[in-house]
């Protein structure tokens, strides 16, 4: 793979250290970049690094293997813009604006160009509220309970509770008989729809699958709770074999159990209704479990999918919680979680300082987020959002099937925008383009804001970083059968049916077709 830089990021230094070998005007070094420290080229590395103009061509040598871990003090983002004192005459010559001016416009264009490559993480990039830039100008705090009134009154309660009540009535659950507020973040959601099973059921086991979010198990050694890993299925799906046989061992105590609305990597919808018929065969009353929804990204696509699984109140689960900086667009981290107002007692202090209620994870709640939820759900509304859900899910299918053609192994779930593919060698084309990667597998999620155009373009760049991983240009399909399935992977085993009994141990279960766990 050949690769020309004019610049070098902090993080990729250490990359290349561990893993390239370099040709610097024409010379090549075969000395291993591990004995670097003893090689007559290190002055000239030294001089590649600190000098962005020196121009670079490195070789990938396709035997070293690239150490993708995260090991703090190695992978830090050690970038900073520097606090600068303002000089005494600042007021009059002005400099310290101009430069802070400089600064901000530099990083505005670079939030352009990475906005133009970005696909691995399920934000919505595509929205405009220039209307509430006014609102700018104001410290708006929704701090504790958004049903009761704070002594401080700069807040944007009513909007908050109007957006609460839209997603009551989504999830069919009357206004008497909710109670919720709008997080900071989806893992904040996730935390306090765990904690308040926590609270309701003391002595619960908390049953989670392992490609749940990493802010469930979070939440349990938060909590010093005790925890289950369920087993999955080859989609991401839990595998509810496996969570009857554990639900089985641990009835003696009662369930708290987080059911995903599209996991984080592969886009799964955990089987709700088989989940609540088996805590029912395994013994498990209506006052003996709590079932927390974590919907951060597709909880809001689901409803507007046509035959898709119905997450509902009206069904005995606990809690719902969804991002809103996700399908939404929100421009700050945000989200909203739903509760049944009997569990909040259980959790919910008077708090006299604030003149108000202590029932949400955080004290001070950022007030501008729920009118630029109430606005995006005014202007949007459920046409609006059903629309963006069949742009997504067909553009999704569109590069599922480009993909294929071009013999990627591919993984694309039923009720899904995320696409899971193989994880691209090329390092530098995962930074480009902002891959969420793990193991062998990397994933584009289809948001509103990608295009056809887009999904080319980055189709066309994946091709080709494929290519340059292979110097003879003869390239190798790497088999991902065991992330994705032997039936979706491209590697010349599987994609012509070389290989009869693809992988071993391997056993038919689930209730959808073609699915496989691994034991």
């Amino acid at each position: 793979m050949m690769i020309w830089l004019l610049c070098l990021e902090p993080f990729m230094i250490q990359l290349l250290l561990e893993s390239l070998q370099w040709n610097i005007n024409g010379t090549t070094s075969r000395t291993p970049i591990s004995q670097i420290g003893e090689s007559p080229y290190y002055d000239n590395l030294y001089r590649w690094i600190t000098d962005p103009t020196l121009r670079v061509t490195f070789r990938v040598d396709p035997h070293v293997k690239i150490n993708r871990g995260i090991v703090l003090g190695k992978n830090m983002h050690e970038s900073s813009l520097e606090i600068r004192e303002p000089e005494m005459d600042d007021e009059v010559t002005g400099e310290m604006d101009a430069h802070m001016a400089a600064v901000l416009a530099r990083y505005r264009k670079t939030l352009v160009e990475r906005t133009k490559f970005h696909l691995g993480y399920p934000y919505n990039l595509d929205f405009d509220y220039g209307a509430l830039s006014q609102l700018q100008h104001f410290s708006i705090n929704n701090l504790g309970d958004p049903f009761i009134e704070s002594n401080y009154g700069v807040h944007s309660r009513q909007f908050e509770v109007g957006v609460l009540n839209w997603f009551a009535r989504l999830w069919e659950l009357e206004k008497d008989e909710y109670w919720g507020y709008i997080t900071n973040c989806g893992t904040e959601g996730n935390l306090h729809g765990i904690l308040v099973g926590r609270e309701v059921l003391p002595d619960g086991i908390l049953y989670a699958s392992r490609d749940s979010h990493y802010s469930v198990f979070k939440a349990a050694r938060m909590y010093r709770m005790e925890a289950v890993k369920v087993d999955t299925l080859i989609s991401g799906e839990i595998d509810c074999t496996d969570l009857q046989r554990k639900l089985t061992e641990g009835r003696d105590k009662p369930a708290i159990l987080n059911v995903n609305i599209g996991t984080t990597v592969k886009g799964a919808v955990d089987d709700l209704d088989t989940i609540l018929k088996i805590l029912k065969e395994v013994g498990y009353t209506e006052d003996r479990f709590y079932i927390h929804v974590d919907g951060a990204l597709f909880g809001l696509m689901m409803p507007f999918v046509k035959k898709a699984p119905k997450v509902t109140f009206k069904k005995p689960i606990g809690s719902v919680s969804v991002s809103g900086h996700k399908f939404i667009g929100c421009p700050m981290p945000c989200g909203v979680l739903i509760t049944r107002m009997k569990h909040i007692n259980a959790l919910s202090r008077n708090v006299e300082y604030l003149a108000s209620r202590d029932a949400t994870i955080m004290g001070s709640r950022n007030g501008h987020a729920p009118i630029f939820l109430w606005y995006t759900l005014n202007r949007k509304g459920y046409r609006g959002f059903q629309k963006e859900v069949q742009h997504c899910i067909r553009n999704a299918h569109y590069l599922n099937d480009r993909l294929r053609k071009v013999n990627f192994g591919v993984l694309l779930n039923e009720l899904s925008s995320t696409v899971v593919f193989e994880r691209p060698e090329d390092e530098a084309f995962v930074h480009k383009w902002q891959l969420a990667c793990q193991g062998k597998i990397a994933h584009v999620i289809v948001m509103p804001s990608v295009t056809v155009e887009k999904l080319d373009l980055f189709v066309e760049g994946l091709i080709e970083a494929r290519k340059h991983s292979f110097a003879d240009g003869n390239v190798i399909v790497p088999c991902i059968a065991e992330e994705i399935g032997p039936q979706n992977c491209a590697c010349s085993l599987h994609r012509y049916g070389l290989l009869t009994t693809p992988l071993k141990n391997a056993t038919q279960i689930g209730t959808h077709e073609n699915q496989l766990t691994f034991k």
